[in-house]
């Protein structure tokens, strides 16, 4: 698959002129948990309902839990407000003229960097 480009038309196009259906219109998303788009659960039993409910009122989340007995639960949109993702940290790379990092103060380059 190609590049998308954007067409008048609301329409996205790849370079081969095939049209597709999914084009980003600029507008953001809401945050799961929020009035806009509150988590979706379902649990099999009442006990469990009152346990998830309390989770959600705890931490001051909006939330819709569907009562379900005969289907298995569905809990992950509850998991990912619970474990959020941690941004990834990267060291910075040595440049070729800095200083080397194993401390003998040569450049990188003429050092370590060969």
């Amino acid at each position: 698959m190609g590049k998308r480009v954007f067409v008048g038309d609301k329409k996205a196009r790849t370079f081969d002129g095939e049209k597709t259906t999914k084009v980003f219109d600029g507008e953001r998303t809401a945050k799961l948990g929020t009035e806009k788009k509150p988590a979706v659960v379902h649990v099999q039993t009442e006990e469990r309902l009152k346990e998830v409910s309390s989770i959600f009122e705890e931490k001051g989340w909006n939330y819709i839990i569907g009562l379900e007995p005969d289907k298995p639960e569905d809990i992950t949109e509850l998991e990912i407000l619970l474990n959020p993702r941690k941004p990834m940290i990267t060291e910075d790379k040595v440049g070729r003229n800095d200083p080397c990092p194993c401390g003998s103060g040569k450049k990188y380059k003429k050092c370590c960097g060969l």
